[in-house]
């Protein structure tokens, strides 16, 4: 398979239609004797497949198609994090859209606190034993949002470590959670999504769920600053249950290198099929934004004030996951 074309980050550019699509302009009729001299206009064809006449499963087998082709040629674009957007779309997102859709049944609200432009810092509670709220988030904002904008997520040293995951990690948009990547990309636009909980978050016991871990000293509000972008508090309910931790196998998660080995009612007990995910109803919503681009450039080394607003964006959080957990009829439904 051919390499793709890497496109420098900052570079200025329009955005173009993905390498390989071609689009047929229609044309004016020609003036003739008669109507019957008259030719109709040529609706838009896509990568030569002609869009009149053909029905919606022989324009999926042709986008089919000409994706594999612009796959197999490498006329397809990735950015300098590796996040190739035309993959994303149209395979990842179409992979975890049964699991958003049909299995968690995820409820959304708040999308409008999100902006319909430039730059914004999503901060998110992290739990679930394995990051799936951090994909869920992911959907959640590109279906659901207006502009369907495209979440980076700030991502441990360890998803980078794995084979596989980590190649199919920076497909989607993910990217080490460094103060540098990140202020980039808010910089230039993206909305950036982070889970300041860490592995503290995902892996505490099931009689801790929805009380909110540490949030770190405060590295997600300074680059909020740095960039002048808002901070969009989310609080997600229903991940905390999909696999009840009641146990930690510490020995054997220090062997193999991972932070935690959790211990479900079910894993490992009844091996692979122990790691289904409980199919449990989840609500995903977006708080008010907090503005950051009124202070002084200054104000990000400020400890106090980075430490105030890091403790409002949690309360927040926190705040929003009670009430929403009173609210909820139930765990599954």
């Amino acid at each position: 398979m051919a390499d793709a074309k890497v496109i420098p980050f900052d570079e200025d550019r329009p955005r173009r239609r993905p390498a390989g699509r071609r689009v047929r302009v229609a044309s004016e009729p020609q003036a003739g004797p008669g109507p019957e001299a008259s030719v109709p206009p040529v609706e838009p064809v896509a990568d030569g497949v002609r869009g009149a006449g053909g029905s919606g499963w022989d324009r999926r087998l042709a986008g089919g198609l000409a994706f594999l082709r612009r796959r197999i040629t490498g006329e397809y674009e990735v950015d300098e994090f590796g996040y190739d957007e035309e993959l994303t779309d149209q395979v990842l997102m179409t992979l975890m859209r049964p699991l958003f859709d049909r299995y968690f049944r995820v409820e959304v609200k708040g999308v409008e606190n999100i902006p319909k432009e430039g730059g914004a810092l999503i901060v998110a509670n992290h739990s679930g034993t394995l990051p799936l709220d951090g994909l869920m988030l992911q959907v959640a904002v590109h279906d659901h949002h207006p502009a369907q904008r495209h979440l980076r997520l700030l991502a441990a040293d360890l998803v980078f470590m794995l084979p596989v995951v980590n190649e199919l990690a920076r497909k989607a948009g993910h990217t080490l959670a460094c103060a540098e990547d990140a202020q980039r990309l808010l910089e230039a636009g993206e909305l950036v999504g982070v889970m300041p909980e860490g592995f503290k978050g995902i892996g505490k016991p099931f009689g801790d769920r929805y009380k909110l871990q540490r949030f770190g000293r405060g590295g997600f509000v300074s680059t909020a600053l740095r960039a002048g972008t808002p901070i969009v508090p989310c609080s997600i309910v229903g991940a905390e249950e999909i696999y009840p931790m009641v146990g930690n196998a510490k020995t054997l998660a220090r062997l193999l290198g991972i932070p935690y080995f959790p211990i479900t009612p079910t894993f490992p007990w009844l091996g692979p099929l122990g790691a289904l995910p409980l199919p449990t109803k989840w609500t995903i919503q977006f708080g008010e934004p907090i503005a950051t681009d009124g202070y002084a450039a200054e104000a990000a080394e400020d400890p106090m004030l980075m430490f105030n607003l890091t403790d409002q964006v949690r309360e927040q959080i926190q705040h929003t996951l009670y009430r929403l957990l009173v609210q909820r009829r139930s765990v599954f439904f």
